[in-house]
């Protein structure tokens, strides 16, 4: 079985964090490591508190994990402080399996997940390691530091954050509102689109989290960047219409709305 490394936070509710991960590379048929670097307080409703590990505990989980396992590819999450995001940088600078970077600035319900300051080093540290970053709309925005009104705009932003260094950018553009939940991708030095009626999520959290995660677990696989791109994008958008109503805030996906309930009562 393929492995693949999730590197993020927590999250209790389940709907996002590291569970939404795991629970994504078991969907795809990939072992799924983790290694935490903080814990939230949070539900489907809101982030109520964050703390981070220590740097030292982070490099030791990873250095376990390395020393242990034959990771074919590595997604980040939420990092939320710069230490943090020195520490995995310099763990994983010169190593051969694929990064993917989410690069999450704040939760669906608006709680900032990315300590101030922390996002220079982000970009310097960790960016240029990456095969792929996926940031969503606001997030591009935020990195590339132009406003985004139009698939144009879009273009634009990914030349910017790649003349950060890495290889391919993702802008997914499920919160635009001038596109179809189109994503672009620029990788090699060429723009591909991805093109989709745009899926209603609204109300659903954890759908970058579960992309990065698909992508990650499709390269993992072997398969080349637009492909696990298309995948990707094609199983996030069954997991928001599949999604669960459990709480009284932003439903979770359903990560496994493939399987039906087992019986394993034995008769």
């Amino acid at each position: 079985m393929k492995q693949a490394l999730t590197i993020a936070g927590f999250d209790p509710g389940g709907g996002a964090g590291i569970q939404a991960d795991i629970k994504t590379m078991s969907a795809h048929g990939v072992y799924a490591a983790s290694v935490l670097t903080s814990v939230t307080a949070q539900n489907t409703v809101e982030v109520r508190a964050a703390y981070e590990l220590s740097p030292d505990l982070v490099r030791a989980q990873l250095e376990a994990v390395f020393d242990d396992m034959n990771i074919s590819a590595v997604k980040t999450g939420m990092l939320y402080s710069a230490p943090a995001i020195k520490t995995v940088a310099l763990m994983l600078a010169g190593r051969e399996p694929p990064l993917v970077i989410d690069p999450i600035l704040i939760s669906h319900s608006g709680q900032d997940l990315l300590q101030e300051g922390a996002a220079q080093t982000l970009t310097e540290k960790l960016f240029p390691l990456a095969l792929v970053v996926t940031p969503n709309i606001n997030e591009a925005s935020f990195f590339s530091g132009r406003t985004i009104e139009s698939l144009e705009d879009v273009r634009a932003a990914a030349r910017v954050l790649a003349d950060m260094g890495p290889r391919a950018v993702l802008i997914k553009g499920g919160h635009a509102g001038f596109s179809r939940g189109t994503d672009v991708l620029l990788y090699d030095g060429r723009f591909h689109e991805f093109a989709a009626e745009k899926v209603y999520e609204k109300d659903v959290h954890g759908t970058g989290c579960t992309f990065s995660a698909a992508l990650t677990a499709r390269l993992a696989l072997g398969e080349t960047v637009i492909e696990s791109v298309k995948k990707a994008k094609a199983y996030t958008a069954q997991v928001i219409s599949h999604r669960v109503h459990v709480g009284r805030g932003h439903n979770p996906g359903n990560h496994f709305y493939f399987i039906k309930p087992v019986d394993f009562s034995g008769d």
